[in-house]
């Protein structure tokens, strides 16, 4: 059986580093990106015959460059996950969160598409593979203090459907992720409760579950997916009560 080829951004840590880990135990070639080269480099000895790419999923023409290297070593791939991202929290009012928003944005819908670009056109000629892009439940509605986080991950929902439906009928599947709370850097500085928070590797493996299946969106766990189709219902008015003085995510966390 010939081995899965899966390229992921994001990689160096929380869910990114938790895929790589478990499509590497699968025995996938794999190529894995990340801005942080110092977190990205001991893959080379922990998963060995993986491909590393330090970049930054904002810079298109090293996504390119990277993208071109992995099929060339590795042949066209059957998973790419855009797993790269940020989160911080933002206020309109202050000045020195303009260029937050700018980067939030840019790196978590952006970097999306850069990652996705260099490989459509092969996976559409080759009629196969799965592209994943990793939303968030914070995408269905918008919460303060982290307007610049829901924004970017409710244009990332859409544009995967954008995309899934750009696809429809090519041989090439997306699927839509979005997460509640998982164990990673970027949720270990939230001052709140996380309700049905899911360690990173049990979500890994439930994201590749549902990869593997070629499903069009999951949110996990369960529970956070009932939350979501709550919210989704409320009322803004009854929304706007209950929610103006929800706790929010710090600000000036460096990016």
């Amino acid at each position: 059986m010939t081995a899965l080829r899966v390229f992921i951004t994001g990689a160096s840590s929380g869910v990114g580093a938790a895929l790589a880990r478990h499509y590497a135990a699968q025995g996938a070639q794999l190529g894995l990106a990340a801005r942080r080269a110092d977190k990205l480099a001991p893959f080379v000895n922990e998963l060995p015959g993986c491909a590393i790419y330090p970049l930054d999923v904002r810079d298109h023409l090293a996504m390119q460059a990277a993208g071109a290297d992995f099929i060339a070593r590795f042949g066209v791939p059957d998973v790419v996950i855009a797993a790269a991202g940020i989160s911080v929290g933002t206020l309109t009012e202050h000045a020195a969160d303009l260029e937050v928003f700018q980067a939030v944005m840019d790196i978590n819908v952006i970097g999306m598409v850069t990652t996705f670009q260099p490989f459509v056109a092969a996976m559409r000629d080759a009629r196969r593979g799965v592209l994943a892009g990793i939303a968030s439940v914070a995408g269905i509605r918008g919460l303060p203090g982290g307007a610049a986080y829901s924004a970017s991950k409710a244009a990332a929902i859409t544009y995967l459907e954008s995309l899934r439906v750009e696809l429809f009928h090519s041989g090439v599947a997306v699927t839509t992720i979005s997460p509640g709370y998982i164990v990673t850097p970027m949720t270990a500085v939230n001052p709140y409760p996380m309700p049905f928070i899911l360690q990173a590797d049990v979500a890994a493996a439930k994201i590749a579950r549902a990869i593997a299946r070629r499903r069009r969106y999951l949110t996990l766990p369960w529970q956070m997916a009932l939350v979501a189709w709550v919210l989704g219902l409320l009322p803004r008015a009854l929304y706007d009560r209950l929610f103006w003085h929800a706790p929010h995510k710090p600000r000036n966390l460096p990016l």
